[in-house]
């Protein structure tokens, strides 16, 4: 374990700055669809994607987590959608230095951490601003 690993675990993981501009991967590591239709799920994983750059609390995620489940066996793929919601709990930690982390839209390390008034005006305008110029 690396010493700034180990540190942000145990401070908490309070790391602040400015918000970067929403950006999504999609599905991350995972297909956006099946063979015959490559976007089935791509819209659940877009939103998804919003609630992991913009992170907050525990509760927060677990609730993010489980909208994408949903989602994803709303359009028919309730097996997709279990191994979905497993590789989310397991990939989309806050404590990983990964672009797909919780919170990904702030400088790492943050953790779990509730959105102040602040930081919940900054997301708007940047969800607002990624409406007018979508991300890539």
């Amino acid at each position: 374990m690396t010493a700034a690993f180990a540190f942000g675990l145990s401070a908490g993981c309070a790391a602040s700055g400015p918000l970067k501009p929403f950006t999504t991967d999609g599905c991350s590591k995972f297909p956006d669809g099946m063979p015959a239709h490559k976007t089935l799920w791509l819209s659940c994983c877009t939103e998804h994607d919003k609630a992991y750059w913009q992170g907050g609390t525990y509760r927060d995620r677990r609730k993010a987590d489980e909208e994408l489940r949903r989602c994803v066996a709303n359009v028919g793929e309730p097996g997709i959608a279990a191994l979905m919601l497993a590789g989310a709990r397991v990939g989309g930690s806050p404590y990983w230095p990964t672009r797909f982390r919780w919170g990904y839209g702030w400088p790492w390390p943050r953790g779990y951490r509730a959105l102040t008034p602040a930081e919940r005006d900054q997301v708007q305008q940047a969800l607002r601003a990624s409406e007018q110029d979508p991300p890539r």
